[in-house]
């Protein structure tokens, strides 16, 4: 039998946990000492996972992060591994709720920090100068490329564009309804975006999707920046397409970088392969930056609706007002809908992966996403393409798959995505994407996607790591590549049949 000092293995989450999770691989047979309580574990326990701290029924609620995140369905006793084999949600569908405000933000000092950023016309402000082909239909996607290849011939040290990126989809044809209204309203997103220092629009010009109907959506734009051209109207398109770019580059090269109060910034909160740890370490880490920047003056929006399925009711209690909490209940119950329409269960949810690192069901995974919005208020809810209105932390209409929901956020005028992950991903959005490790060994070995390492946080306080990673967001939001940018990975993806708010 081992003996294993507690603090460097097990940690609960919160006092009436009736669970511990392993902060590394424990052997069958271990003894672990918590508090006063001796635990014999039955067998392996792989990191992440959650150990029974106390001999338990089946039927009785397993309580984590202080909340019951689903049932046993056996009898377990003390050190006994609790997972997907002995542990049901408790969720079903729609639910009523009541408001129920508990709000206690934790303000941070001010500190009248600023970001080198560039300053838009229209009071905005980008942290990268990109250039942008939006194409309003999948058919001219393989043209944008030829252009973008001929414009970086001609420009191979001269480019004035920090990145060069086509917002590559398959839409924009034979689309009707919700679908429709979606692919324009992202698009639209984009060709405004802060980070776009030049957009060219590129259609084909027979779609329904026509550039026409696009710019009548755009309501404001800046001329300069924002140019059209329709393929089946011009000789070559191709030609005339780098013509157009050089007129974009024309403009961008009289765009510099100045100082800018961090409460101009709009950062995206997203987490991806989720393990165990998430809600331990990466997750937390976002939370205390959302709040510290919401402290600024700044801003942050928080997506994935299913994965607050469970865990909505802390949400909830935070609302600004009733008329926030009555938004954030059609936000909860129409995404329900949204799966029961289609005779799905709201629960099929953690992902493979997720289970393989610890999460066991969609309260113990939505228990740990939300732990990414800290503890501000809420105070406003987004329907999907909508752009954000107020400063503090608002709620986004999107789905849990990570590309749709960071493009969501990214279309929301958010200029970062800070994306957390147990298990690695190398995507990235069309802005930056920030990828922050929940655990050390996946930020080694997997270095040329991850940018942060927040799996220090089992061993050093919040207080050690949050400065640092403040000190990075500011460089990164200064123009330091992320990784993906660094990788050439930037991607759009517009969510099909979206529900209405």
């Amino acid at each position: 039998m081992t003996d294993v000092d507690f603090s460097t293995r097990i940690i609960q989450l919160h006092p009436q946990d009736s669970v511990v999770v392993a902060t590394t691989t424990i052997p069958t047979n271990t003894t672990l000492y918590f508090n006063d309580v001796h635990l014999t574990t039955f067998e392996e326990i792989p990191l992440g996972h959650k150990i029974a701290l106390t001999d338990l029924k089946a039927g009785s609620d397993v309580i984590k992060y202080g909340y019951p995140i689903g049932h046993l369905v056996t009898d377990v006793k003390a050190g006994q591994w609790i997972h997907t084999h002995n542990i049901k949600t408790n969720l079903s569908g729609e639910e009523s709720y009541h408001y129920q405000p508990k709000s206690r933000p934790i303000v941070y000092p001010q500190e009248n920090r600023t970001f080198q950023g560039y300053l838009r016309e229209n009071g905005k402000a980008g942290i990268r100068n990109d250039l942008f082909i939006v194409p309003t239909v999948g058919c001219v996607n393989g043209i944008a490329e030829l252009i973008i290849q001929e414009f970086k011939k001609r420009h191979a040290e001269d480019n004035p564009f920090d990145h060069l990126t086509i917002l590559k989809h398959p839409y924009g044809c034979s689309q009707l309804g919700k679908d429709h209204e979606n692919t324009k309203k992202i698009l639209a997103d984009a060709i405004n975006h802060p980070n776009a220092g030049g957009v060219l629009v590129f259609g084909l010009g027979c779609e329904n999707n026509t550039i026409q109907e696009l710019k009548a959506s755009l309501n404001k734009y800046n001329e300069q920046r924002v140019k059209f051209l329709t393929a089946q109207d011009v000789t070559d398109e191709i030609a005339h397409g780098v013509s157009l770019l050089e007129e974009l580059a024309e403009i961008a090269r009289r765009d510099y970088r100045v100082p800018v109060p961090l409460d101009k910034l709009t950062i995206g909160l997203k987490c991806g392969g989720s393990d165990g740890l998430s809600g331990i370490t990466a997750n937390p880490l976002l939370g205390a930056f959302s709040d510290y920047l919401i402290s600024q003056g700044g801003s942050t929006i928080l997506t994935e609706v299913p994965e607050m399925f469970g865990a909505e009711q802390v949400l909830m209690a935070r609302a600004e007002n009733q008329e926030v909490f009555g938004s954030i209940v059609r936000l909860i119950n129409d995404f329900k809908q949204y799966f029961l329409s289609y005779n799905e269960p709201v629960y099929e949810n953690p992902s493979p992966g997720n289970k393989a690192g610890g999460i066991s069901t969609l309260e113990d995974k939505s228990l740990g996403c939300t732990q990414k919005a800290g503890n501000s208020t809420v105070v406003d809810v987004l329907a999907y393409g909508e752009k954000v209105r107020k400063t503090g932390l608002s709620l986004l209409e999107a789905p849990g798959n990570d590309l749709v929901a960071a493009s969501a956020l990214a279309s929301a005028d958010c200029q970062l995505v800070l994306f957390t992950t147990g298990r690695g991903t190398p995507f990235g959005s069309y802005v930056p994407t920030l990828k922050v490790s929940t655990n050390t060994p996946l930020f080694e070995r997997k270095q040329h996607w991850m940018d942060f390492d927040a799996g220090d946080l089992l061993t050093q306080p919040m207080s050690e790591i949050l400065p640092l990673f403040i000190d990075k967001i500011i460089r990164v939001a200064s123009g330091e590549e992320t990784k993906n940018e660094a990788n050439d990975v930037r991607e759009l993806a517009i969510f099909k049949n979206g529900v209405t708010l």
